[in-house]
């Protein structure tokens, strides 16, 4: 348990900001679910529709350093690529 009150106040804030960054890691992990689902069925536009969503989210995850920009990068190429794929 903290000791002092600004030990105190830093826990309160961590887990504050575990929170919100726990809902951005979940909002990634649904769009990138959604994709690989389009892909699965192998509709291009519907692959594509979500691949921009989750795009975005993405983009806005590595912004907030939720996850780095990075790992950011690399799955938007890998999905491009992917969707690239299809016939």
């Amino acid at each position: 348990m903290p000791q002092t009150h600004s030990a105190e106040k830093h826990l309160r804030v961590s887990e504050r900001r575990r929170a919100i960054n726990d809902r951005w890691r979940r909002k990634v992990r649904e769009a990138m679910h959604t994709v690989r689902g389009a892909l699965a069925t192998g509709e291009k536009k519907a692959a594509h529709e979500a691949y921009m969503a989750a795009s975005s989210v993405l983009d806005r995850a590595a912004r907030r350093h939720v996850i780095p920009a990075q790992r950011a990068a690399r799955r938007k190429s890998r999905l491009a690529a992917a969707i690239a794929k299809l016939k």
